[in-house]
């Protein structure tokens, strides 16, 4: 009963929020939101002189599970390299006795394949390197230096609509589970969103997110299972003469299929903001 309610509540302030922002941003200005999406990756590196600043948190009540990740990312030095690093805090539901902690650190590198934020298709793909820094026995982390590889497509339909497309891969061998149990193991994800461009502050977003993969079910001995979220969610932009802008975002995911039954909330915050002057005309 406990858990209901507190879930309720989520779901209140959640449709209080979405309700309230397109009154609070109807006569915003200009720039829009671009690189804001919360479980698919969108295809458009960071441009030369902007750093972004990214924070989530997920929480679900049925299983008491709840993660926050900050992201960076850097031009290296312009928008055809971008590198970056997540550092993640997990209390998991199965060790909630225990608190929160750190988890695994992930160092990305993107390249700009194909276009750019101007462009009508933009590709980039990621490869990701996953440092073992979290517990694997109390299931914050892998257990073992892990790799991971996305795949985003980025495909502007008109002024209204853009549509978000990610296929990925991640390999851990020798991972470790909370019994202290290895085995190597890969998983496959797949996703796609449509961004709804309502104005250019206010954006309604609706997003599918599959994965496939093994856990660990006896010394070298993996099993598969699968996860499939429905996200749908809401953004919108506070933009500063000094280029600074900040973009919050609130999405409710929900599992169907191997996943039902689950209902979460989702929370996402980011700065962007220039970091050196423009190179001059």
């Amino acid at each position: 009963m406990k858990m209901k309610m507190k879930f309720n509540f989520i779901t209140v302030l959640l449709f209080s929020l979405i309700f309230s922002v397109p009154m609070l941003h109807a006569q915003a200005p200009n720039p829009g939101i671009q690189d804001n999406s919360f479980l698919i990756e969108e295809a458009y590196n960071q441009e030369f002189g902007v750093v972004q600043h990214i924070s989530t948190f997920t929480y679900f009540p049925e299983s008491d599970d709840w993660a926050y990740s900050f992201t960076q990312e850097w031009p290296v030095p312009g928008i055809r390299h971008q590198l970056s690093y997540t550092l993640n805090t997990v209390r998991p539901g199965v060790s909630a006795d225990q608190g929160a902690g750190f988890g695994d650190v992930v160092l990305n590198y993107r390249y700009q394949l194909v276009g750019n934020g101007e462009a009508r298709i933009a590709v980039a793909p990621r490869f990701s390197l996953i440092l073992p820094t979290g517990d694997s026995t109390l299931a914050r982390g892998a257990g073992a230096t892990g790799y991971q590889t996305n795949l985003p497509m980025s495909v502007v339909l008109n002024r209204r609509f853009v549509t978000h497309w990610n296929a990925g891969s991640t390999f851990i061998p020798h991972a470790r589970n909370i019994e202290g149990q290895r085995a190597s193991i890969v998983s496959y994800n797949l996703g796609q969103s449509v961004i709804w461009q309502t104005t250019s502050r206010f954006n309604v977003m609706f997003e599918t997110y599959y994965v496939r993969g093994q856990g660990i079910a006896a010394p070298g001995k993996t099993e598969w299972n699968s996860t499939l979220f429905l996200n749908p969610g809401v953004r919108w932009a506070y933009n500063f003469k000094s280029g600074l802008q900040i973009v919050p975002g609130i999405a409710m995911p929900i599992g169907v299929g191997p996943s039902e039954g689950l209902k979460g909330v989702f929370l996402y915050l980011s700065f962007e903001h220039p970091f050196r002057k423009l190179p001059a005309m």
